[in-house]
């Protein structure tokens, strides 16, 4: 069961795009629950009370505030629901990577590009609910993957950098195994989690509070390729 909500203070595209989901849900055996918002602040007023969404749809021309402000605040604290942003204008997608768009949508919107972008939403959905298993003294932590940030190499332990850090007698290959492919290599020592990469250069990997991760010259075009393919 997905939760989904759509934000739209036209309430013909919210109908339309209703239908669209309806459709994509039967063309997949998908379970849907679709909620409808006619403003930002409507929606802000429910998401204070439960946030459990896993997906929304979010117009950015929107009376006092506008869908692009809505998700910088749901990002300050949830960054594993998924957003989608419906426009009628070119000029807002670059704002789209501060908030970690899964995609911009151009009005009117079609069903085979609104399908192929559902698909995608599903995939990193469940990469959501995966963790990684580690076995520490006397106990045993699990981690979401969407928490982790990187995994890096101390002599011979891996530390694990999420919420909190965590220390393991590992290799890095052994756990490597256990990722997917939000997750890259930046060289022998470092794997990060894509979602949190802000922009990578020649020589480091730059992540979205500022951390420097080093980038080994062999692992450049790889970390790009992963990129490109990931959003």
């Amino acid at each position: 069961m997905y939760r989904l909500a759509i934000c739209d203070d036209e309430q013909a595209d919210v109908v339309y795009l209703q239908s669209l989901l309806e459709k994509w849900a039967e063309s997949t055996r998908a379970a849907l629950k679709i909620e409808r918002y006619s403003s930002a602040e409507a929606f802000l007023f429910q998401y204070e009370e439960d946030k459990d969404f896993d997906l929304l749809l979010l117009d950015i021309e929107m009376g006092e505030m506008s869908g692009l402000e809505l998700a910088r605040k749901i990002r300050q604290e949830n960054r594993a629901v998924q957003i989608i942003f419906i426009t009628g204008y070119m000029e807002y997608i670059a704002e789209g990577y501060d908030v970690e768009a899964l995609h911009y949508l151009l009005k009117p919107v079609t069903a085979e590009k609104l399908f192929a972008v559902l698909d995608r939403a599903a995939e990193r959905l469940k990469s959501k609910e995966k963790e990684l298993c580690l076995a520490l003294p006397g106990t045993v932590v699990r981690i979401p993957f969407h928490e982790i940030r990187y995994l890096e190499v101390q002599r011979n332990y891996v530390t694990v950098h999420g919420a909190e850090a965590y220390t393991v007698k590992k290799t890095l290959n052994e756990l490597e195994e256990e990722l997917d492919e939000s997750f890259c290599r930046t060289g022998r020592s470092y794997i990060v989690n894509l979602l949190f990469v802000k922009k990578i250069t020649r020589m480091q990997v730059v992540l979205k509070d500022g951390e420097e991760i080093p980038l080994s010259r062999n692992f450049y075009e790889k970390m790009n390729r992963a990129m490109i393919q990931y959003f």
